[in-house]
């Protein structure tokens, strides 16, 4: 059955649980996007971003037959798998220090354009990758995923109180850090 407009994430696992290859490709097509966009901005390196996305699928394909509809939504299920593959990276790359991140290719349209976007892209990076982890997937979730409060606060199993507090303060210190403050984080 190809998938339709109307076919919800559940139905799309069900089929997966009845081993449906493409189902598997269906799902991979409405939320890999997603997730790669996810892994990136909290690991910000594209290529652990693409294994945390593989890992994440091979866990709906190990899940999808013990699924049970009404627990949870399953994008709040999948981001916090994937937040949680990315806190783990996160661990492991604290306990092993880099000493220097390799430079991406410029790929702006001109020359002087290209590496000025570059430059203050890679300074968001930067300043997103400096706050602490809780902070910068509130950010992450809210602002590059879209999610709504509630629907971050869910995938980060916090109150939207508390949410919300991690924004405030994630904004704060984003900002000191892009002022050049760095006291203020």
């Amino acid at each position: 059955m190809p998938l339709t407009a109307r076919e919800t994430d559940e139905e799309l696992l069900a089929r997966i649980a009845r081993n449906d290859p493409a189902a598997t490709a269906d799902m991979v097509a409405r939320k890999l996007p997603r997730l790669l966009g996810l892994a990136a901005r909290m690991l910000g390196d594209r290529g652990e971003a693409e294994d945390v996305a593989q890992e994440a699928f091979l866990r709906i394909w190990q899940q999808a037959a013990r699924w049970q509809p009404g627990t949870a939504r399953f994008d709040t299920w999948l981001y916090r798998v994937a937040l949680n593959l990315c806190s783990d990276r996160l661990r492991r790359r604290r306990e092993i220090y880099v000493a220097e991140v390799p430079e991406q290719a410029d790929t702006g349209p001109a020359p002087d354009q290209g590496l000025f976007d570059s430059e203050r892209q890679r300074t968001v990076e930067a300043a997103l990758a400096a706050l602490p982890d809780r902070q910068r997937e509130a950010i992450v979730l809210h602002y590059y995923q879209e999610l709504s409060n509630i629907e971050a606060a869910s995938v980060m199993e916090i109150s939207v109180d508390a949410l919300e507090s991690l924004l405030a303060r994630a904004r704060r210190n984003l900002g000191a850090y892009l002022k050049g403050d760095d006291d203020e984080h």
